[in-house]
């Protein structure tokens, strides 16, 4: 497994359309093996290929109990990677919750996004599935769908909260160079 460069705004790779997933090799395993190492590494919950430069509708999530949390200090994690995953339905009521995203790092904003989903998807042996997900996992699958979408969650930003969130990472950058 390896640690892969996570792609940062503006890097025009972040807006790429992924595409599908042809066949679920071993090629795309070690791709979903990496993308774990990666997003562990980084601290995430969730990473699309997309973020790695990689234009292919694969996604991992692991919404782990944080060290502080778990017992003895050990974080407990519940991988879950998904391949060509697909929207199928999503609910009328909204939910409202402080997103931030690897490729903007330390930056974060209040997203209003359905709170229901229903997505299909294969898994990393390529049996599909098809479930209905709510709370942070609805919007953890949103999010990263959005990426291989070629969507950031600054595109659901106002254009003047968008603005105020790239300046801070701008001078966040400029103050740590």
């Amino acid at each position: 497994m390896a640690v892969l460069e996570i792609l940062e705004i503006p890097d025009p790779r972040l807006r790429a359309v992924a595409k599908p997933v042809a066949q679920v090799d071993d090629a795309v395993r070690t791709l979903i093996d990496d993308m774990f190492e990666t997003m562990y590494d980084a601290r995430g919950i969730g990473l699309a290929a997309t973020q790695l430069g990689i234009e292919q509708r694969v996604l991992v999530i692991d919404l782990q109990e944080r060290e502080s949390e778990a017992e003895e200090g050990v974080p407990v994690r519940d991988p879950h990677a998904f391949v060509n995953p697909e929207l199928l339905w999503v609910s009328d009521d909204v939910s409202v919750y402080n997103e931030g995203c690897l490729s903007i790092p330390e930056q974060y904003a209040e997203v209003e996004r359905p709170a229901r989903c229903r997505v299909k998807w294969l898994d990393r042996d390529g049996k599909p599935h098809e479930q209905e997900f709510d709370g942070l996992m609805a919007t953890c699958m949103q999010h990263e769908i959005d990426h291989l979408n070629g969507v950031l969650f600054i595109d659901h930003l106002s254009r003047l909260k968008r603005d105020m969130v790239v300046k801070k990472l701008t001078k966040m950058r400029k103050n740590a160079a």
